[in-house]
This record gives C-alpha cells, structure tokens and sequence, in this order.
C-alpha cells in the first residue's frame, strides 16, 4: 500500500522553488524635479517626492537595528532623528540569495532591513483606507520594492494609502531559539512576521501625517504574503492594527511545530559545528556562512498531520513560521478560525493555473506536452494506490483538458486551492465576518521560453493585475488585461475602504456560504460560480490523510 502525505507532496516541488518570479519592467528611476514633500512623523521629518500625482517615500525605518548582538532578537523602537531624513530610494531587503528581489536601485540585502515604503495620494491629513503588503518569496526571499507591487497606480486611482514592508527572511528571521535562549530569545522562530507587527504599529501611530486612517486598515499578500498574512491574522500582537485582510495564494492552514523547529536550529548547530551550550556562537558568525548553510540543511517530513498548505509547515530544515505557544499561540486555521479576528473580513483564494509557475521556474518543461501514458505515471509516483482514481475524476470533470493540462490542474488545487476553500469554510463556519473566496482567472499570453505554453493564470499573474501594473512583462499583450486589473482593483480597494468588494459592471461578490459556496472568477468579466471545484474537492477529501 502506498500511502501519501500531502506535505511529502507538495515538497517534492514547493520547497526548492524561489518564489517570487517577477521580470523588470517597470518605469525607470523617478525624476523629482524638486518636487519634494516633508513630513513629521513620530520619530523625525521624512522627505519624500511628488510624481504623476502620487506622494512616495521609500525606505522608511520602522523599527530598530536587528544586526550584530541584536540579532534574533524582537526589533527595538525607530531611534529619533533631527533635521530631514531622505525617503527617496528604496532601503535595504532582507538577506537572501542573490538575485531574488526587483525593485529599482535597490540596495544589496542587509541584516538591517526594516524598512517600509508608502505611496499616498496626498499627505494632507485625509483618513484614506490603508493597504499594507506583504510581499512573497515563501519566508526566505523577496522585498516590498519589487517593480510589480509598486503602490502608485492603486493610490493614484484609488484614493488609497498603500504600504509595502521589508523584514527579516530565512534563517535570520526564523530560527528557533525559545528552547536555548533566556527571555530576550523567546520569539526568535517567528521575528520575520513580529516586524510585520511592530510595521503595522509604525503605521498606526503615523499613518494619518500621509492621509491614511490608521483604524482602518488592510493587511493582503499573495504566496508568502499570503502565509505572512495567515499568520498575522492569528497574532496577538498584530491584532490592535489591522481590521480586514485578504490571503492570496498562500493559505497557510498550518504552520511549523515547535519541535520541527527544534530540531531544525540543532541540524544547523551540528553543520556549524557548534555546541547546544555555545549556541550563542551564532550571534559571531559571518552573514555569508548563515545563507549558505541555510541552504544546505537536511529536509526531512514532519511527522505531524499537515495542513492543505506544504510551505506553511514544511518539517524539519525549513525556515518559516512557528507554532512557538508565545508569538503564535496556535495554527492560522487548524483546527478552526482565529476568534481574535473574527469580526474582521477575509478575501481568499488562488490562481487558475498556479503549477504553471512552478513549472517553468523548476525545469519541468515536460509537463507542456505530457502524453496521457506520461501522465499515468506521473500520477502513480505520486499518488500510488490512489493514481487511477485521480485521473479518472479530473478527466470527468475536465473532457477538454490535455493529460498535461489536467496535471496542472491537480498540481494547482493542491497547492494553493484545498487550504484557501479550508480558510472560508472555518472562517465562515465561525459566524462572525465575512470571507469571500475567488479564482483568479485572466490568461496572460506571455510565453514560457523555449515553448508554446502561455503563462495563463499561473502563480503570481495576479501581482501585476492587482496593483495595475499591466503594462508589460508577465501580463502579456492582450488588450483586455487593464480590463480585468480593472476589475481586480476595484475589487480589493473597495474591500479595504468597507469590508465587501465590489467592481462597476460586475455582479455582486456574496459572501461565502456552507450550502451555495459561491465563488468570484476574476477576469475581464467576472463571474459567481457555485460549488466550484465539488468533485474533486470531495474527492481530495475522501483519499487524503487529515
């Protein structure tokens, strides 16, 4: 018998993936003209710059230094400046591999990182609705300066206040150290995610001197900002801060357990060759051989039931996340809803074609063109005893589907598609706000080099569409995508401004229900579909090990 966890599965292929892919394509360095704006903030005067009619400062400090002997520690206040600090380039992103942030004259990463950066319509006291990103990369990789979630366009549009956070990634902000360090180390597996909090703090006490109304405002995030988001939904400490929140592609269900993570920091004690007693040693060593040997630590599953979402608990040798009973007390969603948010609003959902991204990014060009016999046996190393009767259910439900484009399809819901259906029925099941599920949907002809293949609705398409910048790069050609950006950007301000989206000439959004179980297709026409996905869904549920 061949039995299968859906966390082995899923990190055959999520786990060794960078994420995010985003190409460069955005407008070149901003020219201010001397068109700079000042504003007083708690800590110090911020100089930032006008143009085509949006107020920006980038690399705004929010919280402390986290290097040297501060490092795993939880960040202190913004020391206070005099005089006018600039805000005009993008600040430091975490530390990282090379070559995994896009943002324009960015710097290099740094242990140093936590900055954030705000695109306003106006600093002029105005309570605008707040859009605070968190930007993906799972937990390891990325910035908020990246080209494709650059905040103007949804400010400028929108009357909206859009925020994006740089803060500790990886090992440097995921190592846990609860069960080696005093008190000042209680915390230390989940830094990455109490800098978001401590951001979310910064913009609650200043927000309003950039036109944003602090009580209301909404955290989102796609991939591991969707993660990032499922965690902040369920934290003590960020709760004060937010009132809505929107977790895209990223549905972490559940999250690392103490003892994975336990068991991770001491892998990473014996590759250093350092003992549990001078565990402190690693406030000593180089930046450089903390990267690399985070990225040559031993993988291995979590002997712990797992969740629809893989990189939310990948077992042990993996950064993210922890279920540490301090800074997150329990799972986002296992077993149910977090009642510290639930009266806030909730959007979640994914994108069509998700495992396309994976795909292209991992080498497996095969899949394009996979025969039904390849796709048979795809599915038996994957699935064993099980093999057959996926196949079977996903051609019923899919006639037209190619043996490729039917693996896709399984790859996807997996992925991203169980765990977000899992967050709106126990949100909902909670009787408290709302959640409103979707797809994503838009098909973007942008080719995958060296095929045919379009990149379709694959994994991180929506980035571009949601903050309208559609331009070029992966949104493709057709003349409809500023349609359907459109429609995803009405969709989301208005959910940030009151709770509910809504979009001018589409049909109305309803909220997630137990019985009808609507869903909202995204596309340059939207579309409520019911029970979307029932037979395959039932069928995960009954083959499944919960």
């Amino acid at each position: 018998m061949n039995k299968f966890s859906r966390r082995q599965f899923l990190g055959k292929t999520t786990l060794a993936v960078p994420l995010i892919f985003v190409p460069r394509f955005a407008k070149l360095s901003p020219v201010y003209q001397n068109d700079f704006q000042i504003v007083e903030t708690q800590y110090g005067q911020l100089r930032g710059y006008r143009e085509n009619g949006v107020t920006i400062f980038k690399g705004v400090p929010y919280a402390g230094d986290v290097s040297a002997a501060k490092r795993f520690h939880k960040a202190g206040p913004v020391k206070s400046w005099t005089g006018i600090r600039d805000a005009l380039q993008l600040g430091h992103p975490s530390i990282q591999p090379p070559n995994q942030t896009y943002g324009i004259n960015e710097p290099d990463p740094s242990e140093d990182c936590l900055v954030l950066n705000i695109w306003t319509p106006a600093n002029d006291g105005k309570k605008r609705p707040v859009m605070v990103y968190n930007h993906g990369g799972g937990f390891r990789t990325g910035s908020g300066g990246s080209t494709s979630q650059d905040g103007a366009n949804l400010a400028r549009m929108y009357d909206v206040v859009v925020v994006a956070t740089n803060h500790r990634l990886g090992l440097l902000g995921f190592l846990y150290l609860d069960e080696l360090g005093r008190d000042d180390f209680k915390g230390s597996g989940n830094r990455g995610v109490q800098d978001i909090a401590l951001a979310l703090k910064w913009v609650h006490e200043n927000i309003e001197v950039f036109g944003g109304d602090p009580e209301n405002v909404m955290i989102f995030g796609e991939s591991g900002g969707g993660m990032k988001t499922s965690c902040l939904y369920a934290m003590p400490e960020a709760a004060p801060y937010f009132s809505k929140a929107s977790i895209e592609s990223g549905p972490a269900v559940e999250i690392i357990e103490a003892e994975d993570a336990a068991q991770t920091t001491q892998s990473l004690l014996e590759y250093l060759n350092i003992s549990k007693n001078n565990w402190k040693k690693l406030l000593d060593v180089p930046v450089e051989v903390l990267l690399e040997a985070q990225g040559k630590l031993p993988k291995k599953p979590s002997k712990h039931s797992g969740g629809f979402w893989g990189i939310g608990n990948s077992g042990v040798g993996s950064f993210g996340a922890v279920k540490d009973g301090v800074v997150l007390p329990n799972h986002p969603f296992e077993p149910k809803a977090p009642a510290i948010s639930k009266n806030k609003p909730l959007l979640t959902g994914w994108n069509e074609d998700e495992y396309i991204f994976f795909a292209m990014v991992g080498g497996d060009v095969e899949v394009f063109t996979l025969s039904e016999e390849q796709l048979k046996n795809r599915l038996q190393n994957d699935f064993g005893e099980n093999a057959e009767l996926i196949r079977e259910t996903y051609h019923k439900a899919y006639p037209e589907k190619t043996p490729g484009e039917i693996y896709i399809a399984i790859r996807s819901i997996m992925m991203m598609g169980l765990g977000s259906i899992t967050i709106a029925e126990r949100k909902t099941e909670q009787g408290g706000a709302p959640a409103y599920l979707y797809n994503f949907g838009y098909k973007s002809n942008a080719k995958i080099q060296g095929t045919d293949f379009e990149f379709a609705s694959m994994h991180a398409m929506d980035i571009p569409f949601k903050f309208y910048n559609v331009e070029s790069g992966m949104a493709g050609t057709k003349p409809d995508r500023f349609e359907a950006s459109k429609n995803m950007t009405s969709l989301w301000t208005s959910f940030a401004r009151t709770g509910k989206p809504e979009a001018t000439g589409q049909p109305e959004w309803p909220a997630f229900n137990l019985k009808e179980r609507p869903l909202l297709r995204i596309d340059t026409q939207c579309a409520v579909i019911e029970n979307r996905f029932k037979t395959v869904k039932e069928m995960w549920k009954n083959i499944q090990p919960s």
